[in-house]
């Protein structure tokens, strides 16, 4: 089960591919963001997911509205699948799981990261969540979709 709408979103700090930590509460200051959670780079469902993000990237950046990716990966093997789709937004290490446990997106005994995305408003409470393990592609669209209702 997701976060709730309307719920607040949890702090957290991750390493980035920037190269520097990511702090939800310090970087995204007073404006919406995009955390999309999933499995395992250089899958093929997450590089569909990936690849719509990055595809509607501009969209988004017209909107002002971040998108971060996170996994259990590891930032050296983010960077080389960051770097292979060209992807325009940072990915986040969640090596130990940690805040994709604090986001519902764990999966219980497997210790994997299932497929969920977030919208989080700009006070960074959840404005939309969409979760569908095998339906990739139609995270971008439900993205899509409730960014033109509006979400501030």
């Amino acid at each position: 089960m997701a976060l709730s709408i309307g719920s607040k979103a949890p702090d957290f700090i991750l390493p980035s591919t920037k190269g520097v930590d990511f702090q939800l509460s310090k970087d995204i200051v007073a404006k919406p963001c995009i955390l999309y959670f999933y499995p395992k780079d250089f899958t093929p469902g997450c590089t569909q997911e990936a690849c719509d993000f990055r595809d509607h990237f501009s969209y988004f950046e017209g909107l002002d509205i971040d998108i971060y990716g996170i996994s259990r990966d590891s930032i050296p093997t983010h960077l080389r699948f960051k770097e292979k789709h060209q992807l325009p937004f940072d990915l986040l290490a969640d090596e130990k799981g940690e805040v994709s446990k604090k986001y519902q997106a764990l999966l219980p005994f497997l210790g994997t990261t299932r497929r969920i995305t977030y919208l989080l408003d700009k006070e960074h409470r959840v404005a939309s969540v969409y979760e569908n393990m095998f339906g990739a592609g139609k995270h971008i669209q439900k993205m899509v979709q409730m960014t033109k209702k509006g979400v501030e």
